[in-house]
């Protein structure tokens, strides 16, 4: 049997950010990646077994970079519709139809169709259903609040 108080550390040639935090979340108290030089490695597992837990801050800058991409390529696609365009994605993506979407956004159901035609030129999408999955993660689902 594991004593559950024992700690361990994981080296991996893998320097995937998640793949780290993965690790670290299912009780590894470190995360050692093949490229670290020795030194360095000697010194995480002194840390390690002093009580600390090692996780190279490079990943953990490689994560906040990508994560600040994916951020800014979504707020970059949002920008893409104007404010009544983006209410009309949203209504399409709720599967209504233009009577309905006309009605609820208090505008006539000509101005919903030309609105519908310029979100499709924009994402050169063929119909609404390829408009709802083009534009499935852009918007939050309704009730739902940015982390």
């Amino acid at each position: 049997m594991i004593d559950p108080q024992a700690r361990f550390v994981i080296m991996s040639d893998s320097e995937n950010p998640d793949q780290m935090l993965d690790a670290i979340e299912h009780g590894a108290s470190g995360y050692i990646p093949s490229s670290i030089h020795l030194d360095v490695a000697v010194k995480a597992i002194r840390l390690v077994r002093a009580g600390g837990v090692f996780i190279p801050a490079s990943a953990l800058l490689k994560s906040r970079t990508a994560a600040d991409q994916v951020a800014s390529r979504k707020e970059g696609e949002r920008s893409l519709f104007t404010a009544r365009q983006a209410e009309v994605v949203k209504a399409l993506r709720r599967g209504q139809p233009n009577k309905l979407i006309a009605y609820e956004l208090n505008m006539g159901e000509c101005t919903v169709k030309v609105h519908i035609r310029n979100i499709m030129k924009k994402l050169n999408a063929r119909n609404r259903t390829e408009v709802a999955f083009m534009t499935n993660g852009m918007f939050l689902p309704e009730g739902d609040s940015p982390r």
